[in-house]
């Protein structure tokens, strides 16, 4: 009887000191990407996570210009999705991203918005030379792809100088809506897919056409601790069930 309650005291010590099962560790990806893509990739994300166990997904959402700015600095970042192709490009020709990893995964329109209340009466971009718009919020075009776009749009109809008096300069979309929202601004021109997210909170006056498609890049960091996870969520967002949630909050295919 003692040998056999001594057998069984020897079973069960392993599983009080150090567990039945060890836990699984979990693998952190860091992914940097442009500020208009907060709402769909938080949705894609959860997504990804629940058909790759042991990773979750962080995400750091900023202008893509400082986002650029951060991995260059060497940031533990695993996959940068940038709103432009000129950041890419840059980060492409420092050696910052893992060759064959880069590729376009949705495109996005600019649109010019106002706030719902009070009523706007500004239609299109023509009307914002009336006295009674006095403040037009856009993106900073030194660092957020959005105001490069905005102000491509503007010097193509001949606009920008003159209603450089009344820019008033965001560090990313994100800002600019907010300040349409809250009715800091007569209007500002953010990404299609931002109108989406706010549909409540402002109109979509006129979609603006860019001298450049607003083509959005993807691509794995070169310095990735964790280069086949980011790989795979690099993949992830080309599926269907990333499709979809692409589509809902109002991006087009590339």
């Amino acid at each position: 009887m003692f040998l056999r309650i001594l057998i069984c005291l020897f079973a069960v010590l392993p599983s009080i000191f150090w567990g039945a099962t060890p836990a699984r560790a979990e693998t952190e990806l860091v992914v940097s990407a442009a500020a208009s893509l907060t709402e769909s990739f938080r949705e894609i994300g959860r997504a990804f996570e629940a058909k790759n166990p042991g990773v979750r997904v962080r995400f750091n959402f900023a202008a893509t210009g400082p986002l650029l700015q951060q991995i260059t600095q060497g940031a533990p970042v695993d996959v940068f999705a940038s709103a432009d192709q000129e950041s890419m490009d840059k980060a492409e020709k420092g050696k910052f991203l893992l060759t064959g990893s880069r590729s376009n995964f949705v495109a996005n329109s600019l649109v010019l918005v106002v706030p719902v209340n009070p009523a706007s009466t500004v239609k299109g971009v023509a009307d914002l030379k009336a006295g009674t718009v006095q403040r037009i919020a856009i993106g900073n075009p030194e660092s957020v792809p959005v105001g490069r776009y905005t102000k491509g749009a503007l010097e193509k109809q001949g606009l920008w100088d003159a209603l450089t008096p009344k820019y008033v300069m965001a560090i990313s979309v994100k800002q600019v809506l907010e300040y349409v929202q809250r009715g800091e601004v007569e209007a500002g021109f953010v990404y299609a897919s931002d109108a989406v997210a706010a549909k409540d909170r402002v109109r979509v006056a006129a979609e603006i056409p860019t001298v450049t498609p607003i083509v959005y890049p993807v691509a794995v960091v070169a310095g990735s601790a964790h280069q086949q996870e980011a790989l795979a969520f690099v993949r992830f967002l080309r599926e269907k069930e990333a499709r979809a949630s692409f589509g809902k909050y109002g991006f087009k295919q590339p």
